[in-house]
């Protein structure tokens, strides 16, 4: 079950996984209220991220790992918390989340702006929601081109340099040219085609007046991508760093 939350004041917010053995316990009361307790503990959590950090986080002399002791207990299944992750507003911007309809997979972003004022604004809102949402179902790997690792790079040039080995060698250099820019507009969230109007980039959407003239200097600064059983894809400095540890 991926679950979040916000603080009152929207400052802070937290996305989590707490993972069992079938559907049929994700939908008992016992395991739900494990899960928001969860979130509980996630804000009280003085790390940012890493479920080793809040199963030793204590809330009334409590941890985590004795409440989820306890609801095995209850439930006879194994559990197990997949991961977590807090972001925190240092400045103006604002944090958005979405969790799919099934509960397995969410997004949380962070949205940097000029001032409190723009962060407030209806339209903005509206987007960061929307580019969760977009987050969720393209799942790229980095923000920009700028931000892809530079072996992410080379290993992607090295299949497609494979792959067209024996094509003429005076078209060699611009189908792996092609082929890359392929890449980054798939993986490269700025240059994906938004899923709400792909006639536009997500860079695009960001620009329209509507959006634009209202946020300024508002920048995707970070986001992140939850699936069940697949822990967080946490995208943090403009970039995905996946875990499966749990498969």
């Amino acid at each position: 079950l991926v679950v979040c939350r916000f603080t009152k004041d929207q400052k802070q917010a937290v996305m989590a996984t707490l993972c069992c053995e079938t559907d049929f316990v994700t939908k008992s009361d016992d395991f739900v209220a494990a899960a928001e307790t969860l979130l509980d503990y996630a804000l009280a959590c003085s790390a940012d991220e890493g479920p080793e950090n809040v199963l030793e986080t204590a809330i009334d002399g409590k941890k985590f790992s004795d409440v989820l002791t306890e609801t095995v207990s209850k439930t006879g299944e194994k559990m197990q918390l997949g991961d977590y992750s807090k972001y925190t507003l240092d400045g103006p911007g604002l944090l958005s989340t979405y969790i799919h309809f099934n509960e397995k997979v969410g997004t949380m972003v962070q949205i940097e702006t000029s001032d409190d004022k723009v962060a407030a604004a209806d339209q903005l809102k509206q987007t960061a929601a929307d580019i969760a949402m977009h987050i969720t179902a393209t799942k790229p790997l980095a923000l920009s081109k700028d931000d892809i690792e530079p072996q992410t790079i080379e290993r992607e040039k090295a299949i497609f340099a494979e792959q067209v080995k024996n094509k003429p060698p005076n078209i060699i250099e611009k189908i792996i040219e092609g082929k890359m820019r392929k890449f980054f507009t798939e993986n490269c969230l700025l240059d994906q085609p938004f899923v709400k109007d792909d006639s536009k980039s997500v860079e695009q959407v960001l620009a329209e007046p509507a959006i634009g003239n209202i946020v300024h200097s508002a920048l995707v600064r970070s986001g992140l991508n939850c699936f069940l059983g697949l822990t967080l894809c946490a995208y943090k400095n403009n970039v995905f760093a996946g875990r499966d540890d749990l498969n």
